[in-house]
């Protein structure tokens, strides 16, 4: 009974990091297409590592293995950073100078600033640190 509760709680953890992901995913194509905000360098890399994790999530909740968030680990510890990099600059903690935004738009444009601090490279991290906490209670209670 107990080693069900636990399959139970894994599966609901890992659906909500697929429910995290999928939203990220809508929000940065809205951001983009429809309100026309131009994706910076660093942008493109946090989308690069957020929209494989839907496709490798969705297969671990349909078929459940312990070994298979180890894919999806790579993915979210590197866009983590990337997220964690871009605030960096966006809070001048970090040169825009050190940025890999040579051309086009500036890792530094924020075209949002909700409450004064959330913007889309912070919508990013949160993002990320949510997956990554969910795929760690995932992991410890599967």
């Amino acid at each position: 009974m107990l080693e069900n509760k636990h399959a139970e709680w894994a599966w609901v953890t890992l659906l909500s990091a697929w429910t995290v992901a999928m939203l990220s995913t809508l929000g940065s194509l809205f951001f983009s297409e429809f309100m026309e905000f131009i994706p910076c360098t660093l942008c493109w890399y946090q989308r690069i590592a957020m929209y494989p994790l839907i496709v490798i999530l969705a297969i671990d909740i349909m078929m459940p293995n312990k070994s298979n968030l180890m894919y999806a680990t790579p993915f979210v510890m590197l866009g983590w950073l990337m997220a964690l990099y871009h605030n960096m600059i966006h809070y001048g903690i970090i040169s825009e100078s050190a940025s890999p935004c040579v051309q086009g738009i500036p890792c530094s444009t924020k075209y949002i600033e909700w409450l004064g601090f959330i913007t889309i490279p912070m919508l990013s991290f949160i993002a990320f640190s949510l997956i990554a906490i969910l795929l760690f209670t995932a992991k410890t209670k599967g």
